[in-house]
């Protein structure tokens, strides 16, 4: 038996001692470039592919299964002048014992100059289709039916996979180098190309961390972009498990082009990644992002990848300056009141979504002094389905808007206008105001129409305090929602000055004159600020609490032609209301002493005139508020009234009838008693310009005054009249010269 152990022995070293002597002779008596046109000949057949073979071949045979391919290039055979692959070298080795236990032990894999061009035409096929099949079937030659030969080669690749052990890859390195990867697309002329490719890994083994780092150039025409990466991690994989992880992996670089304004955006991705195909999920672990000012952190998951993706994680921005970061990505900022907005600002929210949404939920964001929390979502990427639950402590709008236009020429003409009127005591004994002609309003597009009809919204919008215009609101809620070209307000409310306000109403972009409704309601608003609000450097021309409801709709898309189409009904009150720098009572004391013949002899100590009641209703139509019922109580006086107030150009043309009851003061001026027979008489006020002179713009109507004169003197003769006559004309006759004298 021992004898037996070594002749066995002494026969497998022959044996192999046989084939080594067999692999040099091969490989050295062989050469494959004499065999270039049957491997192009074997290409065509078996896989439709034109091989063009230009450099030498070298290869060696034992113990590595080696190959060398230099200047070779890839083409459809039916297109053979146009390669979409070609390389410079390609170069690898297999050890060949290893195979026979179904393991893969190589050397070095380098690749150098690989260049793959990829096309697809205008009717989208793409070069690369149907590569690797075989070539058509000699006529004549049987063929089995496609689902028999489907079938069978569906279970044969079971059979095998179930029976024979996964092959065990061990590879030393993969060194890619210089290559080049070009895509267009002729139907919508669309280029990209990835350049100066450069993959170096190092060995590669199942379940062992390999370093791996991937670096290149990316550039588009559509946008005109250019990009450069880097990728540097621990690969690691289980095909058994079938996870991939990429451990302490960085992606850093740079992006530019079009987008940004030809700007260049700095970034830096850090992270752990895994791929488990088995639980179909894929992490983004322990994510850091800078991109130029902005610092991220987060987690972020994908579920079901076999089916359809869902997203879930969370993110935190680090306050940085947003401003900066968009100016420094190209991205123009429209001019806002305060140029110090957006310095601050921070996020810190829970994701999820899908391949067309996205949510930011548990929302916490801060905007330079405002913290705003809640629901932010865009539900459909497509149609830019927005979703919104906000609420915020504070936010000052005005900061974020346009700055105020400087006022044209008919502008500040009308200013200069007021300005004078308001430098005039406020006594009536200046003429009228002329009436204002010219139109005040912008004529400027207002609403961007194209977004507001493609617009699909519901936000439900809470502010502690909102600052607009000026207006300090408090405690507002706003519920808007649009779509199809159509916003409803369902509400907007809070208070304001201590009073109330609610809005509703609606507006139809989809015509080419949009169409305004709106029902606004006042509760309580003191009007002296409200209007001190929107001009302060002008005094108020009246102040009192508010009380308005109104029902209003206007068409067009400019304040002027908004103005000029307002139409609807109101209905107003003032709760102790005042007119100031106007006292009425003086200037009826002194039409009255007047007519007494007699002069005051004392002023008036208030310049301002007490508001017990001021009440009314408006019908609007083209613009114009006209009022038929004022109703008006100040001391010593009832005031009946109707007039209009143009709103296109800001002015006032009322006539006043004035009921006095006399001085009503604790000490009467004797000049101002009201006789028996004033008593019920109304005498005449004209109010006449611009609307910012409140009662500056009223006047005693002479014209008025010197009927009411001639009536009383009329009275007066004809009681001279009874009393000199007596008995001795006829009724008739006195009747007669009592209607001549009052004439």
């Amino acid at each position: 038996m021992k004898n037996l152990g070594k002749l066995l022995g002494a026969l497998l070293l022959g044996l192999f001692l046989l084939l080594i002597a067999l692999g040099v002779a091969v490989t050295q008596f062989f050469d494959p470039n004499d065999y270039k046109a049957e491997i192009r000949q074997l290409a065509r057949d078996r896989a439709g592919l034109e091989l063009d073979l230009r450099g030498p071949l070298g290869w060696s045979l034992f113990p590595w299964l080696g190959l060398q391919i230099h200047d070779a290039s890839l083409a459809r055979s039916e297109r053979p002048d146009q390669p979409f692959a070609e390389v410079d070298m390609l170069g690898l080795a297999v050890r060949v014992l290893p195979l026979l236990r179904r393991e893969v032990e190589m050397s070095d894999i380098r690749i150098d100059g690989l260049r793959l061009d990829l096309q697809r035409d205008a009717q989208g096929r793409g070069n690369w289709e149907g590569l690797g099949r075989p070539a058509a079937a000699q006529p004549g030659a049987a063929a089995a039916p496609a689902g028999e030969n489907a079938a069978s080669a569906a279970a044969t690749e079971a059979n095998s996979d179930s029976r024979a052990p996964a092959l065990r890859l061990n590879i030393d390195s993969l060194a890619l180098s210089n290559a080049r990867i070009d895509y267009r697309d002729a139907a919508g002329n669309r280029r990209f190309s990835l350049e100066g490719i450069d993959l170096r890994s190092g060995a590669i083994r199942e379940g062992a961390a390999i370093p791996l780092r991937i670096s290149g150039f990316f550039a588009s025409n559509q946008p005109l972009l250019r990009a450069r990466a880097e990728l540097l991690g621990q690969l690691r994989f289980d095909r058994a498990l079938q996870r991939y992880q990429l451990e302490e992996a960085r992606l850093q670089g740079d992006i530019s082009g079009q987008p940004l304004a030809n700007r260049t955006l700095n970034f830096d991705a850090q992270g752990d990644l895994l791929v488990d195909l088995a639980a179909q999920v894929a992490e983004w672990n322990a994510l850091k992002l800078r991109a130029n000012q902005l610092d991220a952190l987060g987690e972020l998951k994908l579920r079901e990848l076999d089916r359809a993706p869902k997203l879930e994680g969370g993110l935190s921005l680090a306050e940085f300056d947003l401003r900066a970061f968009l100016e420094g990505i190209g991205q123009e900022l429209p001019a806002m009141a305060d140029p110090g907005t957006l310095r601050r600002a921070a996020l810190v929210a829970r994701l999820s979504g899908t391949a067309d949404s996205l949510s930011l939920d548990d929302l916490k964001l801060q905007l330079d002094d405002s913290r705003i929390e809640g629901r932010l979502a865009l539900d459909d990427f497509a149609r830019q389905r927005l979703r919104a639950q906000l609420k915020g402590d504070r936010l000052d709008l005005d900061r974020y808007l346009a700055p105020p236009a400087k006022p044209d020429a008919a502008a500040r003409s009308r200013q200069a206008q007021v300005a004078d009127s308001l430098q005039r005591p406020g006594e009536g004994s200046t003429p009228l105001p002329e009436a204002p002609a010219e139109a005040v309003w912008s004529r400027a597009a207002l609403l961007p129409l194209e977004r507001l009809r493609s617009l699909d919204a519901e936000l439900d919008l809470q502010f502690a305090h909102l600052t607009l215009r000026q207006l300090p609101l408090e405690d507002t809620r706003l519920r808007l929602r649009a779509a199809g070209g159509q916003l409803h307000l369902e509400r907007l409310d809070g208070t304001l000055f201590d009073g109330r306000f609610a809005f509703a109403g609606s507006l139809d972009a989809r015509g080419e004159q949009p169409l305004l409704q709106l029902r606004p309601e006042l509760e309580g608003l003191p009007l002296e600020r409200l209007l001190q609000a929107f001009k302060p450097e002008q005094p108020a021309p009246l102040r009192g609490n508010l009380q308005l409801q109104a029902d209003l709709q206007a068409r067009g898309n400019s304040e002027q032609a908004l103005i000029d189409s307002l139409a609807g009904s109101a209905s107003f009150a003032l709760d102790n209301g005042v007119l100031p720098d106007a006292n009425l009572e003086q200037q009826l004391c002194r039409g009255i002493a007047l007519l007494n013949r007699k002069v005051p002899s004392s002023d008036f100590a208030a310049r301002d005139t007490a508001l017990r009641e001021l009440s009314g209703s408006l019908q609007l139509q083209d613009g114009v508020a006209r009022n038929r019922d004022l109703r008006a109580r100040i001391p010593g006086l009832a005031v009946n009234g109707q007039g209009d107030v143009d709103l296109r150009v800001l002015g006032l043309d009322y006539r006043l009838g004035v009921v006095i009851e006399g001085d009503a003061r604790e000490m009467p001026d004797p000049a101002c008693q009201v006789s028996a027979r004033y008593v019920g008489l109304e005498w005449p006020l004209r109010c006449r310009g611009p609307l910012e002179l409140g009662a500056r713009a009223c006047r005693l109507d002479q014209d008025g005054l010197g009927k009411i004169a001639a009536r009383l003197a009329g009275e007066k003769l004809s009681e001279k009249l009874d009393e000199k006559l007596g008995d001795k004309v006829s009724p008739e006759l006195k009747d007669a010269l009592r209607g001549l004298f009052q004439r």
